[in-house]
């Protein structure tokens, strides 16, 4: 389970004296820590790789969106903070597929679902986050969606 793989990492990196792996990991600890407590009361609780999944992806995206506004404001150091703290959180999320792939995957299931045009994107959507949501860039696929409904 990548839980436990994350919880070893933070232990390797205690033993390693390894500060700025460490912090990353117990960063990615948190924020986990914080979606089982919003979770509590939830009706159905998902697969716990796909939550951990789910909360990396967020943390990435994070991570890119402040790296971007940092290099435009002239704030290298911190963007390398950030920078660092992106490579530790991209090790532990699962290989994503590649563009061809995530076509090849819309393909099927614009046929499987048979959608017809813009107004079944949601239906579309709903398909590719059930059977690939761990594995594809939901961002990009968003934008692959639109062009092969359209």
């Amino acid at each position: 389970m990548l839980r436990d793989s994350i919880k070893s990492a933070q232990v390797s990196a205690m033993k390693a004296g390894d500060k700025t792996r460490l912090a990353a990991v117990r960063l990615i600890l948190a924020k986990l820590k914080d979606k089982d407590i919003e979770l509590r009361t939830a009706s159905s609780l998902p697969d716990d790789d796909v939550l951990v999944v789910d909360v990396l992806q967020k943390m990435a995206k994070q991570r890119r969106e402040s790296i971007a506004m940092y290099e435009q404001g002239g704030r290298q150091e911190l963007a390398d903070v950030e920078t660092a703290e992106l490579a530790v959180i991209e090790e532990f999320m699962p290989q994503l597929m590649s563009e061809d792939e995530v076509k090849a995957a819309i393909a099927a299931i614009i046929a499987e679902t048979g959608a017809a045009g813009m107004k079944d994107m949601g239906k579309v959507v709903g398909a590719l986050k059930a059977k690939h949501g761990t594995q594809i860039d939901m961002g990009k696929a968003s934008g692959l969606l639109k062009a092969a409904l359209a």
